[in-house]
This record gives structure tokens, sequence and C-alpha cells, in this order.
């Protein structure tokens, strides 16, 4: 009987850049959270701890800005690969996401724009580029969740018409993983705004704290779903 190497789920996951990523964003967004409510305390022991790991969250944020200098490529593969979306069944399911993939093409170069400004590499304001690139997120995030409940709407009445247990339990399934994609569109959508100037909607009025469970809470669904759809590709 082979033995397993302990940990060796999680160093298979470490070995993709994927789930490395996932992995830091959720570490990071959990450091937000413990540092934001430590330093909220005021006892000099536990807000000296928040601040460090509000510090350990800011690096690895800026690490995975840095490593997303690479993404583009990828995206574009993606967006060649889905094309028009012919094979999608439903014309406003397909527009949706063609949007979507162009907003996401769009918000690589901006970011990267605002990291050299930051890091002097060209001269301009690096808040143009941030703004820029965060409101691309944003109207990314509003055509993911607009199109996840398109997709539940499709489901639900496919339900009505369908009377096949098998296709039941997999259009329930799904509706599970659109209703799960929604939320976590909006806990980001909920930070991508709190990150836009001051005087749009709550921007700048989130703590610490907040913008890290927000994150937290979109971290965990993301990982989630990748598991179940990893799942229900072997199954």
């Amino acid at each position: 009987m082979a033995v397993v190497p302990p940990f060796s789920d999680l160093v298979s996951v470490l070995e993709t850049y994927r789930g490395r990523d996932r992995v830091m964003r959720t570490i990071s967004y959990g450091c937000q959270l413990a540092g934001g409510i430590l330093v909220t305390r005021r006892q000099p022991g536990e807000a000296s701890l928040g601040q460090s790991l509000l510090a350990v969250s800011a690096q690895l944020s800026h690490c995975r800005t840095v490593l997303r200098l690479f993404d583009d490529l990828a995206m574009l593969s993606y967006s060649c690969q889905y094309g028009l979306g012919n094979k999608e069944e439903d014309g406003a399911v397909r527009w949706l996401s063609i949007f979507s993939n162009v907003a996401d093409q769009l918000y690589y170069p901006c970011e990267h724009m605002a990291w050299a400004a930051d890091a002097e590499i060209i001269h301009a304001h690096s808040n143009r580029w941030w703004t820029l690139s965060t409101t691309l997120w944003g109207f990314s995030l509003l055509l993911g969740t607009a199109r996840s409940l398109r997709i539940l709407l499709l489901l639900r009445r496919k339900q009505h018409t369908e009377s096949s247990r098998d296709f039941f339990q997999k259009a329930k399934a799904e509706m599970h993983m659109e209703a799960l994609t929604i939320i976590r569109n909006l806990a980001d959508l909920a930070n991508a705004i709190h990150w836009l100037p001051s005087g749009v909607l709550w921007a700048g009025k989130f703590s610490p704290w907040f913008v890290g469970l927000m994150g937290s809470i979109s971290s965990f669904i993301g990982i989630y779903l990748h598991y179940e759809r990893g799942r229900c590709a072997t199954v």
C-alpha cells in the first residue's frame, strides 16, 4: 500500500500558479481581518501583532500584483477561446460573458501601469491607473453577477419543463454554485467600491477588518467552487 506524503494535497495546490494565488489571497485577507480586529482593541501587545499582520497582508497583496504582470496572455488565450460565445444557448449570457472578458482583459494593463508608476518605472500618476483598473474590476464583477442571475433564471425555467431526476440534481448543483458565485462577486464588489476615490458610494469608509472579512468570504467561496467544479469534472 503506497504511503501518501504529509500535506500532499496542499503541496499539489501550491505547485500550481492558480493554486498558490488562491492560498496567498486567502492568507492575505485573513491577516487583514485578524490584524484589523487586533488593532481596534488598542491593547499594546495586540495592536503590535495587528500591525504586523496588516503588513503581511500588504506584502502578499503586492506579491500578487507583481505576479499578475504575467496574466495578460492567459486572459487573452481564454478570451480568444471563448470568442463570441457561439456555443452559448442564451444571448444574454453570451454578451455578458463577452463584455466581462473585455473588462478583464483591459484590467491587467491598467494595473500594470499603476504598479509601474508606483515603482517609479514610468512617470505617471498611479492613482488614475489604480482607479481605472479598480473600475474595470468592479464592472467585471457586476457583469459576472448579472450573468449568474441570468443562468439561475434559465435553470429555474428548465426545472418546470424537465422531469428527469438527473437533470434536476445537476441543475440544483449548478444553481448552488451560481448562487455562491453571486455572493462571492458581491463581496469583492463591496471592496472594489471601497477602493474607488472618495465620494463614490461607500468608497474609503470600510475599516481594515471589514475589507478582510469581505475578501475572506470571497476567497473561501472561490476555493470551494474550484474544488466542487474539479470534483464534478471527475465524476
